[in-house]
Order: C-alpha cells, then sequence, then structure tokens
C-alpha cells in the first residue's frame, strides 16, 4: 500500500531532481518518510515539502552541509533564524568584496583613466578631537563607523571647522594590522570617552581625490603611489585621508570626495 508521494511526484512538486532528492537522502538532510523494503520506493510526506525547498535554497546559498542539518534540525525558530542570519551575513561580505574587485578592475582596464590630477600641499600642524586604536584590516570600517558616530555625537555640526579625516599607519596595508585615527577639527577640542586631543604635526603630502564610493580607492592609492614614485620622495608615514563627501553628507556615493595625502618629501621645487 503506498504511503506518501512517490520521489517523482515529490519532485514534481518541489521542482528539485529524483536525483537531487535521492543525494539528500543519501547526505541524510532529507529522509523520506518511508522506503518500501521489497522495491526500494522511496515515499514522502507532503509535509515534507517546504523542507526540501529551504534545503534547496539553502544550498543555492552555498550553506554548508553541517549548517544546513543544523537548521534543519532545530525546532526552534529563533535559533533557525539566527543560523541563516550568520550565513547570509557572510554572503554580504563575500558579494562587497565581489563588488569592489569588479568595480577595482573597471577603472585598471580603463587607459582614459590613467591620468591623476595630483597637488603637493605642506599641511600646517593642528590639534584635533581624534580617537585612535590598533584595529585589524578586517574590521577598519565598522572601526571608522563607530569611531565618527562617537565624535559627530560629542561635536555638533555647530563646534566643527572642517571636514573629518584620518591617519592610517602603513602597517594597516602591509601587516593586516595597524594604528587607525580618526578625527574632527573643531573649535575647542576636549576629551570625553574615548575621544582624546591629539596634536597633528606639520606634514607635506600630495594629494590626489578619490570620487565616488570606496569601491575602487586602492585604484586611486596605487596611481597616486605612481605619480610619488615618479615625481617625489616618499617619506615613511602615516597615509591621510580627509572625507570632503562621504556617507554622512550625502547617499548619493558618485558624489563622494576623499582626498588622500601621501607623505612626501620634495626633491624639485615648484
Amino acid at each position: 500500500m503506498r504511503t506518501g508521494l512517490t520521489i517523482g511526484e515529490f519532485a514534481t512538486v518541489t521542482h528539485l531532481s529524483v536525483r537531487t532528492l535521492r543525494r539528500y537522502h543519501e547526505s541524510g538532510l532529507l529522509v523520506p518518510a518511508n522506503v518500501d523494503p521489497d522495491t526500494n520506493y522511496r515515499y514522502y510526506l507532503p509535509d515534507q515539502i517546504a523542507t526540501a525547498q529551504v534545503i534547496h535554497r539553502l544550498r543555492e546559498l552555498d550553506v554548508p552541509l553541517t549548517e544546513i542539518k543544523s537548521i534543519i534540525a532545530t525546532d526552534d525558530p529563533h535559533h533557525r533564524a539566527e543560523l541563516i542570519a550568520g550565513h547570509l551575513n557572510r554572503l554580504e561580505a563575500a558579494l562587497d568584496r565581489t563588488r569592489a574587485a569588479v568595480v577595482s578592475l573597471r577603472q585598471l582596464l580603463r587607459p582614459d583613466a590613467a591620468a591623476l590630477a595630483v597637488e603637493l600641499r605642506s599641511v600646517p600642524a593642528r590639534t584635533v578631537a581624534a580617537i585612535s586604536a590598533q584595529v585589524r584590516v578586517e574590521d577598519s570600517v565598522a572601526w571608522f563607523s563607530q569611531a565618527m558616530d562617537e565624535l559627530d555625537v560629542a561635536f555638533p555640526p555647530a563646534e566643527r571647522t572642517g571636514p573629518p579625516g584620518g591617519r592610517y599607519a602603513n602597517e594597516l596595508f602591509t601587516s593586516g594590522a595597524g594604528a587607525m585615527t580618526v578625527f574632527r577639527s573643531v573649535r575647542s577640542p576636549r576629551r570625553d570617552g574615548r575621544i582624546e586631543v591629539l596634536d597633528l604635526p606639520a606634514a607635506d603630502l600630495a594629494v590626489a581625490v578619490h570620487p565616488g564610493p570606496h569601491d575602487d580607492i586602492d585604484v586611486t592609492y596605487g596611481r597616486l603611489g605612481n605619480w610619488v614614485a615618479s615625481h617625489a620622495l616618499s617619506v615613511d608615514g602615516p597615509v591621510h585621508e580627509t572625507y570632503l563627501a562621504g556617507p554622512r553628507d550625502t547617499g548619493d556615493a558618485r558624489r563622494w570626495r576623499t582626498e588622500i595625502g601621501w607623505p612626501v618629501f620634495r626633491l624639485t621645487p615648484g
């Protein structure tokens, strides 16, 4: 006597191939409700349809089999949601890396974009409100955002005298971890929690502007480094960034403007 849907019928209603369903069975992901001992025919219950479709979607997202088993096995909807959310966060991070790589490659393949306007600028010493820490490069974006939030709360627009900026040690790029400092120029810098009063020394910089989102900012860094190697003597010092316009100013990433300042010592005047 038949008990449930045959594997062919189940394949039809779930839009999964018989081969896929057999693979799910062999891996222990989706075990048929009944297997006829004489014919070896597999039979599935209607309430297994949704489970099969969930498994299929998770496999499309490259969720590892062990994680899928944990998700399917749990009866706690909150725990199940947490497991799925964790993988979705990893996927989003991977998508961000892919998008950044695509944007950078498109820029590098544009010969007309190779020219870069560079200005040699002497920046005077300044006293600013700043937050500094040793940061791993993979944590840098989150750390930057949190630090800037703290500065923005402590110093509202009426107290600010210029755009925010940052200084980043070479080790952040060469070793994957290093000193990061973000700061704001304000009328009266003061200590507040992690915020310190910092004296920035004067510096000579080769400055270029990176337009738009930061997905391909590495291309501008590369072109600026090329210019410095040809026109000036690079100095071992932190890279400066000034955020003339950024996410805190406009949601339109095309309008973002980031100045990159490379510490230099001029080889020739002018």
